[in-house]
């Protein structure tokens, strides 16, 4: 009887620790195992990361990343609501909502009060932010959310990137309106038709793929001298909301672009390449110049072009406006995005362990362990307990095998921006204003001098402080088809990803711009804008006191 029992209680415990270790708990050291998918682009991490082993080290936790491939955002998450099958983490981008609706999040807000470091993330008015309209916060924003100050030399916002080959044989002249942008450019490339390794140059190109047909179509907003606002204009003075759509200078904009096009000035497959098609491009030095958010293609194509020793094919952003007079306003201080982020799906079997890794995420050991790698081997400390790296490790940091093998950023996990929590050093190497200028190529640092600047961001205007409604983006990207102002938001951008393209490949562009207007204006577009303006007119009082 007693040796039964012996075996049966061995079985029962084998059992024990083989459910546990398939549960991706923690038995007998082995750290949990989360999944996380994110509805965008990206690379994946080696198997044994260095990076992330010392990570899951000291929080119990390792995260298997996955990312969009072949499929937009809402057609990924609209598989994962049909199959009622979910990962543990999600970034859902533009599938945000549709999880939202699907009852597919949990709340976070109602598992946060062992966690300090989550609920105290950010303040109660910016949590309020992020509620839904039943009350719960279904997100973690993981980007906009500054420690102390903003030190960034780097302008991670939209800008008219151009590489600093073509300023320096054009003796860097004063680059202000779209007529001079695109003179600098063909002239260019009348000069230097061939890229360095026999292909031919290509002048400028365009991203149209999903969401990020941005770099087509809002352009007109920043050429007028708006801030990033993202859907609409909204008049400082009058504060009134205004469509950039169809304003003369939209107009005159893509009148522009169909110009360039039929000079071969424009890629020629512009309307039809993929995100990795057009970062491919960007990654060969071969493009001369485009317009785009930093954010999307600097952390990868940059590296590639450095990694590569094509050092005058690096880019510097410039400011381009309409015409002389307008200022220009590219630059703004980092801005809380409350239209998604983090969520925990309620496919998760451990909220509190997913918990416990987030709030694990937000200490001083690991946001340095994310964002400077592992000391001693990624970076090095001087006496004053300043951050620097050496010429080896700057040339590791953009080698796209180096960081899948060492390097682990959690880059859509909650993150703070600004300085380290240290209170000594910035949130990452290219804001340490040491790391920053050491790691600055000769080419760039001749550009940057030769227009009086000593960072990118001194490229442009400095930054004004922010209107009370600002950004109006993050109320538009939550916009959904029950109301009558987001049905026209969907018909609207429906109908521009369709027809821009068209238009700016017109033989007949006034012909095709008409087209184009008379399929736009079927939209209930003044609904949108009265629900844009009310928006507004809450947050100035809100702002206000009111």
């Amino acid at each position: 009887m007693k040796k039964t029992s012996t075996r049966l209680l061995a079985i029962m415990l084998a059992v024990t620790l083989l459910s546990g270790l398939m549960a991706g708990c923690d038995v007998l050291g082995k750290e949990k195992t989360f999944e996380m998918f994110i509805a965008m682009p990206g690379t994946e991490l080696n198997e044994g990361n260095k990076a992330q082993e010392k990570i899951a080290e000291i929080t119990g936790v390792k995260v298997k990343e996955t990312w969009l491939t072949g499929q937009t955002a809402e057609e990924a998450i609209g598989v994962m609501v049909a199959a009622k099958d979910y990962p543990d983490f999600i970034e859902a981008s533009d599938g945000y909502q549709i999880m939202v609706d699907a009852g597919a999040l949990i709340a976070i807000d109602e598992h946060w009060d062992k966690y300090p470091n989550i609920k105290n993330y950010l303040t109660e008015e910016q949590w309020n932010m992020c509620r839904k309209e039943d009350g719960h916060i279904y997100a973690i924003p993981q980007f906009g959310i500054v420690n102390d100050r903003d030190v960034s030399p780097i302008h991670n916002d939209e800008a008219w990137w151009i590489q600093t080959r073509v300023l320096k044989w054009a003796g860097y002249p004063e680059v202000t309106t779209l007529d001079d942008y695109f003179k600098l450019i063909e002239d260019y490339a009348a000069a230097n038709p061939t890229h360095v390794d026999g292909t031919d140059i290509i002048p400028y190109t365009i991203l149209c793929e999903d969401w990020r047909y941005y770099c087509l179509e809002n352009p007109p907003l920043f050429l007028a001298g708006s801030p990033n606002d993202g859907s609409v204009i909204v008049d400082p003075e009058t504060r009134q909301v205004i469509d950039y759509n169809t304003t003369d200078i939209a107009k005159d904009y893509f009148k522009k672009l169909n110009e360039e096009y039929h000079k071969g000035m424009i890629d020629p497959e512009f309307f039809s390449q993929s995100y990795d098609e057009y970062i491919a491009k960007i990654s060969t030095g071969r493009v001369l110049g485009f317009v785009d958010q930093f954010w999307n293609w600097g952390y990868t194509a940059q590296d590639a072009i450095k990694a590569a020793g094509l050092t005058d094919c690096t880019y510097v952003p410039l400011g381009i406006v309409a015409e002389p007079g307008i200022e220009e306003r590219y630059h703004n201080e980092p801005v809380l995005d409350v239209s998604g982020g983090l969520s925990i799906t309620t496919s998760c079997k451990d909220i509190d362990g997913a918990m416990k890794f987030i709030s694990d995420l937000l200490t001083e050991e690991v946001l340095t362990l994310r964002f400077w790698g592992i000391e001693g081997v990624d970076y090095l400390v001087d006496d004053d307990g300043l951050f620097y790296r050496t010429e080896e490790m700057r040339a590791n940091a953009i080698d796209a095998n180096y960081k899948a093998d060492n390097l682990c950023p959690y880059a859509y996990f909650p993150q703070y921006e600004g300085m380290n929590l240290d209170g000594k050093n910035a949130w990452r190497p290219d804001n340490q204003p040491s790391e920053f200028f050491e790691d600055l190529l000769p080419e760039v640092k001749e550009c940057l001098e030769a227009y009086g600047a000593k960072t990118y961001v001194e490229m442009l205007n400095p930054s004004k402080p922010n209107e009370p409604w600002f950004p109006m983006w993050s109320f538009s990207n939550d916009l959904t088809t029950d109301t009558p102002g987001g049905m026209a938001w969907a018909k609207m951008t429906e109908t521009k990803h369709e027809w821009l393209p068209r238009v700016v490949m017109a033989d007949d562009f006034e012909a095709e711009w008409e087209e184009y207007l008379e399929v736009y204006y079927r939209a209930d577009i003044d609904a949108f804008l009265a629900e844009m303006q009310a928006e507004v007119d809450r947050r100035i009082a809100v702002a206000e006191g009111n």
